[in-house]
């Protein structure tokens, strides 16, 4: 990308979450052997997608937030809304579909998954909301190998940890190499 389309995003820190004790409906459903889903593990999930553009996760640059989210274990229901940083995102569309493709990824095949732009916060909402919800085109989009690669791109671990991982490994073959020696 030679033009960055917001080139000065505001960096927000990791907010830690805690989670309440939960209720008795829930203790029920555990003992039932399934547990419930709710808004903080869908925002566990979700907010450390990279953004497309900038080396910043989602919730860095504060795109998703756990309050955008709703729940509905009993009916297997989750919706996201997510903001882009300037409104007229162009890759608003990529965002949503890697917010879409991980919780396909990772919920249970159960739950249908609505994703959409917060109302107001991009110029083309109706047109990226539409293509979010079509789910041939969704399907269609996935099968195309550059835009799954850009996807899988933004659902890699943040580049800190590939960098803790590259280092980690070159420090054990540095030892290897004096061992051997």
């Amino acid at each position: 990308m030679s033009e960055l389309i917001n080139p000065n995003p505001i960096v927000h820190e990791r907010k830690s979450t805690i989670r309440i004790k939960s209720d008795h409906r829930n203790e029920a459903l555990v003992a039932e052997g399934r547990e419930p889903i709710d808004a903080l593990e869908i925002f566990d999930h979700i907010r450390d997608i990279n953004d497309p553009e900038h080396p910043y996760t989602l919730e860095q640059l504060n795109v998703v937030s756990e309050d955008q989210i709703e729940v509905d274990d009993d009916r297997g229901r989750v919706s996201v809304q997510f903001t882009p940083t300037v409104a007229h995102c162009s890759m608003a569309t990529l965002i949503g579909l890697s917010l879409r493709v991980k919780l396909m990824r990772c919920l249970p095949p159960r739950f249908k998954i609505d994703i959409k732009l917060s109302p107001g916060s991009h110029s083309s909402e109706a047109a990226v909301n539409k293509q979010l919800a079509d789910k041939e085109r969704v399907a269609a989009a996935l099968e195309n190998p550059n835009l799954l690669s850009m996807v899988n791109r933004c659902l890699s671990p943040p580049q800190e940890s590939v960098n803790e991982q590259q280092q980690q490994q070159q420090q054990r073959n540095v030892g290897e190499a004096a061992t051997a020696s």
